[in-house]
């Protein structure tokens, strides 16, 4: 496949070293494409638009699209976009790492040490920065504007990602949308990936972790969301 390209494209391909996104290179100079799937399966990556980043970030195009996986469910797939839209951010990209450090930083200050999404505090090290609109769709953001980034625990920080890639608006990509999803802004959304549902993230810890157990035990795991809907419907009566 390495025909296709121009030479300056190939060289910036072969000049990637890190091993996440010179995997995903790879497998797409070999096959012309790559799926969610076998980034999991093949590849044990169980977060595929982190290693899908990894590449952006290197100044390469990435075209996401949907196909039918072995399942007979539509999955992501992934094949490089146009090579003259290809600029070189790697002085950038390695810019960004640093001033993230800084803007975690600002967010802790500005918000405390907790998760956007499920209120938790949490230890300042296991916090991870996100944009409030994902990159994949707004692009470049200023970093000095804090209002545009999140505070997410890894947990999050994954259902976030693994929700925006499965969502309607991946492809057509506004903005506009996202500034009004609960992904991007919890504390005041109007529908959850394009869905009218409202969402209510509790975390049980000490010693309301006993509830948590009693709760499971009397309900099972699948009926538990049921249960707690009930008690709360009641109580507002």
């Amino acid at each position: 496949m390495n025909a296709d390209y121009p030479k300056e494209f190939i060289d910036l391909l072969n000049s990637v070293e890190a091993k996440r996104p010179r995997t995903v290179i790879q497998h797409i100079l070999q096959h012309g494409f790559i799926t969610s799937q076998e980034l999991k399966d093949t590849y044990g990556y169980n977060h595929p638009p982190r290693a899908v980043r990894d590449v952006r970030e290197y100044g390469i195009p990435l075209e996401t699209y949907r196909i039918v996986g072995i399942d007979g469910r539509k999955i992501a797939a992934y094949r490089f976009g146009n090579s003259s839209d290809t600029k070189n951010t790697l002085a950038k990209s390695t810019g960004r790492t640093v001033l993230s450090k800084a803007l975690k930083q600002a967010l802790i200050e500005k918000y405390g040490s907790k998760c956007f999404v499920y209120f938790e505090p949490m230890d300042d090290s296991l916090l991870q920065v996100d944009h409030r609109i994902p990159y994949e769709i707004a692009g470049e953001q200023n970093e000095q504007d804090t209002k545009l980034y999140m505070l997410l625990s890894p947990s999050a920080n994954r259902a976030k990602s693994w929700t925006c890639e499965n969502c309607e608006n991946w492809e057509r990509k506004d903005a506009d949308f996202c500034l009004k999803c609960f992904w991007a802004y919890p504390e005041d959304y109007e529908h959850i990936a394009g869905k009218h549902q409202r969402i209510i993230s509790i975390v049980f810890t000490g010693d309301e972790i006993e509830d948590y157990n009693r709760l499971i035990e009397m309900s099972g795991i699948e009926k538990a969301q049921e249960i707690i809907k009930n008690i709360i419907h009641e109580h507002l009566k």
